[in-house]
């Protein structure tokens, strides 16, 4: 009796080939395990990394959405997926001889990668890659990397709160990293920097980028958006905080500074990513393609309509 095969996004997969794949899957979990455990560890202690939950749910959902590539696609083993696998043990063995655990977790990428052309080809990478790729946004940062962001974003982000406090009207002065307004202190700690948001931000920005339809262009525009979008979003969550020191007192202000407003900050950068798009839409316009039926009627020269008309007379 013949085994059946399976059918996984539209194509048959023999049981040798699902046991193939599960076997390898299971060992490069048990490979990367350690990595793995540290970066949820990262996910759960770190407010910057907390969206790394969802960063492989939505590679998974990624790879639904981009299913005709892999439908379409001729699925055919490659050796070069070793080159990619070696390309990754060598990636991982020097983050182990330079005492980097960044290097060993990114060296998953290209693993997962070999993996998908050793198995299917440069049609299975195809259609996967952008997946691969998203994964990025699970790793944490390496520490001298975030050090480099968080001083010169925690600074940037006192400055100009200031400015917009004293704009609407505060009497605020800053102080270091520290926002006085009259007896009131108001410390933007690195935790606030707003490298948290520029993180999630551009997680979130690649991800629209990704799924939307539009040229490369404006997807380009999306994803660097990431970095003004974060940037306002901290400004608007410190000046809020102050006029509620002002307003309602400091435990109120606290709880909206360190709780709510941490909720809020993701539904704000969508709709900015909204607003975006729309004006995106309403500032380039694609040009458009004439129907044929269109072209046919139009007396335009070169339409067949003004062919046919002007065809007696080079006639006579």
């Amino acid at each position: 009796m013949t085994p059946r095969n399976l059918t996984i996004l539209g194509r048959p997969v023999s049981p040798l080939q699902a046991g193939t794949l599960l076997a390898l899957g299971a060992a490069l979990l048990w490979s990367y395990w350690p990595n793995i455990a540290d970066m949820v560890k990262a996910w759960r202690t770190e407010p910057e990394y907390s969206h790394g939950f969802l960063v492989p749910l939505f590679a998974l959902v990624l790879l639904w959405f981009r299913r005709s590539y892999l439908e379409n696609a001729t699925l055919r083993p490659s050796w070069w997926g070793l080159a990619l696998i070696a390309l990754a043990v060598g990636l991982r063995l020097t983050g182990v001889a330079v005492a980097l655990e960044w290097f060993e977790q990114l060296s998953l990428l290209p693993f997962l990668a070999g993996l998908i052309v050793l198995l299917g080809g440069w049609g299975a990478l195809r259609w996967s890659w952008p997946s691969v790729l998203f994964l990025g946004f699970m790793i944490p940062l390496p520490w001298r990397l975030k050090v480099m962001l968080a001083n010169p974003l925690q600074r940037f982000a006192t400055v100009v709160t200031t400015y917009v406090m004293q704009t609407i009207g505060l009497p605020a002065l800053s102080e270091g990293n520290t926002i006085i307004i009259g007896d009131i202190r108001i410390e933007v700690i690195a935790a606030c920097s707003g490298l948290s948001m520029l993180v999630v931000f551009f997680a979130l920005s690649t991800a629209v980028a990704i799924v939307i339809r539009r040229p490369l262009g404006d997807r380009l525009v999306i994803f660097f958006s990431a970095i003004p979008i974060a940037v306002i979003s901290n400004v608007i969550r410190i000046t809020v905080t102050g006029l509620l020191h002002v307003w309602v007192g400091k435990e109120i202000a606290d709880l909206v500074f360190h709780d709510l407003a941490g909720w809020l900050m993701m539904p704000m950068a969508l709709g900015f990513m909204w607003l975006e798009l729309k004006l995106i839409s309403w500032l380039l316009l694609e040009p458009s393609v004439p129907s044929p039926t269109a072209w046919a009627a139009a007396d335009i020269p070169g339409s067949p309509r003004r062919r046919d008309a002007e065809a007696p007379a080079a006639a006579r």
